[in-house]
């Protein structure tokens, strides 16, 4: 069974914000579609599963992006300190991306095994930390980044599950960002609360759901769910937005989103793509930019 409206009837809005002139002073989240962050905390760059193709699969003719998404390249990125490296699924972990940032990576945070695709790419050994769930590391100036749990899978072809999927936190002084990564709805996230207390924001699987998948998706309303349980102050449901991979209309996920968020104790933030999100101020408002694209 094929969804109704998988993809947007027009290109879709962004916003292409200047990312190497925004002050490292200010901290801020940039949704770059799907699963992709460009992320400033504690004076470092970092960039979150960044995928700059215009595809989220092995061939170019597949899992196309969305006409209006594929709005950066790496030539548009300042140096970047860590590149944070959720699992190895082609919609996370892009060949020709991660060859482009090589020379612009000062390291690549990752769970284990996923060394193997850097080090078949070109990435030497001090590039590359691999981690296991529950190691940090500190990358200087009071920033660490914790890898944490997650329900979900991995691999690439036909081998499975032969490297760690993972969720990150970060956390600079009193500020706290989380990423889930892919991940189901599940007890890590209880756990997580417990050792972390609150987080400032948190980016969350929220599309490309499926029934059949409810152990390694969530579903807009469980993100909503997760959310609360982390005492999450704002919350951007992502994983949806630029690759079309489930069953469900494209701009569903937001729509569900928003109902799901309605009387929450966070903030629903909605940035079309490109546009920055202050995690150092209070909560900004953004426009349903989904709605009314014909």
């Amino acid at each position: 069974m094929v969804a109704d409206r998988p993809a947007p009837p027009a290109p879709l809005p962004a916003l292409k914000t200047d990312l190497a002139t925004l002050p490292l002073v200010q901290d801020t989240v940039v949704w770059l579609g799907h699963s992709s962050y460009f992320v400033q905390v504690g004076g470092k760059r970092l960039l979150i599963d960044p995928v700059f193709s215009d595809y989220a699969a092995p061939v170019p003719w597949m899992v196309r992006a969305f006409e209006g998404t594929s709005i950066y390249s790496v030539d548009d990125l300042p140096a970047i300190d860590a590149v944070l490296i959720s699992h190895d699924h082609y919609d996370h972990l892009d060949y020709a991306s991660m060859k482009a940032l090589l020379p612009k990576t000062g390291l690549v945070v990752t769970g284990l095994g996923n060394g193997a695709h850097l080090r078949h790419w070109g990435y030497p050994d001090a590039k590359i930390r691999e981690m296991n769930w529950h190691d940090s590391v500190d990358l200087g100036d009071g920033l660490q980044v914790h890898v944490l749990p997650s329900q979900h899978y991995s691999g690439r072809f036909m081998k499975r599950n032969q490297s760690l999927w993972a969720s990150f936190a970060l956390q600079h002084l009193a500020r706290k960002l989380y990423f889930s990564g892919d991940t189901g709805f599940g007890p890590h996230f209880s756990a997580i609360a417990a050792r972390f207390g609150s987080f400032d924001f948190v980016a969350l699987d929220g599309g490309q759901y499926n029934a059949r998948w409810a152990d390694i998706h969530m579903t807009p309303e469980e993100a909503a769910r997760a959310a609360e349980i982390l005492g999450a102050r704002t919350l951007l449901s992502g994983h949806a937005g630029r690759f079309s991979l489930a069953r469900h209309a494209w701009d569903e996920p937001f729509e569900r989103a928003l109902a799901a968020s309605e009387g929450k104790p966070f903030r629903l933030l909605t940035p079309r793509i490109g546009e920055p999100v202050r995690v150092d101020v209070a909560p900004q408002s953004f426009a349903p930019w989904w709605k009314g694209i014909e």
